[in-house]
């Protein structure tokens, strides 16, 4: 990825949340009211143009695995009471305005990549949107930079426990960088947890992910931000380990399918191709 450039991928993750809201039946996994205004007016022709890539069960796999991992992630968050909260690679994740009764109360710090942070801020001004004290922006590129530099600017206390949620990233990034970050998380305050994603590696795809991986590989490559990593399960669980953290949940896709869309009259379910992971500070 060319980090002069604001990622490409970051408003499509962002038509996806916004887009659930319409193209899906209610209950809705995510509302997300302010996701296609962060992405722009041109969200409807980015959605054309992945309905003309993608195969319709695909395109709705997709998004369905959008939205569960975000729910997934602040369910976490919510649930442990935390007041620190990190987002790695936010893009255009709107929890500031969709949740705004936390902020002041939780700590809000979100990283990215500068260009990206900065097309986001200036998105933020255009439409207006408070940003209220306690929420906090930190410029960090992952393979280049140091994710522990950003934070402390950014003020973060790491003698305290902090959430941390990393989602849609990993795949873009060196197994050297993914394991950096880690690094960085697990030297967070006894307590802290990340939920992470990461894109599973052909053998263990359905065929219809398998399928969507390749055509949405093409196209993210095309827009300059390839794919870098894919790993097996057992693969992603040792680079938690290795970074010392320990893994609390890891979820299959016929969990995440379970947790948050039995009984669904639409049929909406996630994707294969994308797994998560809760992992936290050994020491407790």
């Amino acid at each position: 990825m060319d980090p002069a450039k604001a990622s490409a991928t970051a408003t499509g993750v962002a038509v996806a949340r916004g887009t659930h809201r319409s193209y899906d039946q209610p209950p809705w996994v995510l509302d997300d009211p302010f996701a296609l205004l962060l992405a722009g007016p041109r969200w409807a022709e980015i959605q054309a143009a992945s309905e003309a890539a993608l195969p319709p069960a695909a395109l709705r796999q997709n998004r369905a695995s959008i939205v569960a991992r975000s729910r997934y992630a602040e369910d976490r968050l919510i649930s442990g009471g935390y007041r620190q909260y990190v987002i790695l690679g936010a893009g255009l994740d709107s929890f500031a305005w969709r949740r705004a009764d936390l902020i002041g109360w939780l700590r809000l710090i979100e990283v990215d990549q500068p260009a990206s942070q900065a097309w986001k801020l200036a998105r933020i001004a255009a439409l207006d949107l408070p940003v209220r004290e306690g929420h906090l922006f930190a410029s960090v590129d992952f393979e280049a930079g140091s994710l522990r530099d950003g934070l402390d600017r950014a003020g973060l206390d790491w003698s305290e426990p902090a959430f941390f949620s990393w989602l849609g990233v990993t795949v873009y990034l060196t197994a050297e960088a993914i394991d950096a970050t880690l690094r960085s998380v697990s030297g967070c305050g006894p307590g802290s947890e990340i939920v992470l994603s990461y894109d599973a590696s052909d053998a263990f795809l359905d065929d219809a992910a398998r399928e969507m991986v390749k055509i949405e590989a093409r196209l993210v490559a095309a827009s300059g931000e390839p794919y870098a990593t894919r790993m097996s399960p057992a693969q992603a669980e040792a680079l938690i380990a290795g970074a010392g953290l320990e893994v609390a949940e890891h979820l299959t896709p016929r969990a995440l399918n379970d947790r948050y869309f039995t009984g669904r009259s639409d049929g909406l379910r996630p994707s294969a191709a994308e797994r998560l992971i809760a992992a936290r500070t050994r020491h407790r």
